[in-house]
């Protein structure tokens, strides 16, 4: 799957994304419990950019510059660019 054929609250069977920067890691603290989050900017095969959630361990296991495949992930939308996250049901690899 490519960045272009995203769209807001889908399913992401498999994509595979190199991460471009890593912002700051930050605690968060909800209803369901508290942990770790993080954002990144990936690029796909083609160049095309997205946003990547990251969650607790997965905010230590990824580093610029490595490429990464998500999968069973899900998207969502945030002040009009979408995101891609595994969720609770997904899973992150480090490819590279």
């Amino acid at each position: 799957m490519l960045v272009k054929e995203l769209k807001p609250r889908m399913g992401v069977e498999e994509i595979e994304l190199e991460i471009v920067s890593k912002g700051e890691e930050r605690e968060f603290a909800n209803a369901n419990g508290s942990g770790k989050v993080c954002s990144c900017a990936a690029k796909d095969s083609a160049g095309d950019e997205v946003s990547v959630t990251l969650w607790n361990e997965q905010c230590s296991q990824v580093e610029e510059g490595k490429k990464v495949k998500i999968t069973n992930g899900w998207t969502s939308e945030y002040q009009g660019q979408i995101q891609v996250s595994t969720g609770k049901m997904g899973q992150l690899e480090v490819i590279e």
